[in-house]
């Protein structure tokens, strides 16, 4: 995270809130985590956020996840994730198309 806790977030300065104490305890830009720290935290976050929704998730999906850590470098598999986060954060969540 190259920009502040604030640029991705609801926090202000100044705020007695959740997103203040971990800016305080961590860092503006989670410095003070590992990355191994930050993957377990986006691990819990994306788990989470999923159990929040309707629906079952196709098989092939996980076999496309298995694929992806075995045979893409950190990099790429980083890559994926950022593009991923994108599309959640900012709604491009459209159905999948399924051609025939």
């Amino acid at each position: 995270m190259s920009k502040p806790l604030g640029y991705y977030t609801s926090y202000t300065p100044g705020e007695d809130t959740l997103l203040a104490s971990l800016q305080e305890e961590y860092g503006a830009t989670f410095e003070k985590m590992t990355l191994r720290e930050k993957l377990v935290i986006l691990t819990a976050l994306a788990s989470h956020m999923g159990c929040q929704l309707e629906g079952d998730c196709r098989a092939e999906i996980f076999a496309i996840a298995k694929q992806i850590t075995e045979h893409l470098t950190i990099s790429d598999q980083a890559g994926i994730m950022e593009a991923i986060i994108s599309q959640i954060r900012w709604g491009q969540n459209a159905e999948p198309v399924h051609h025939s």
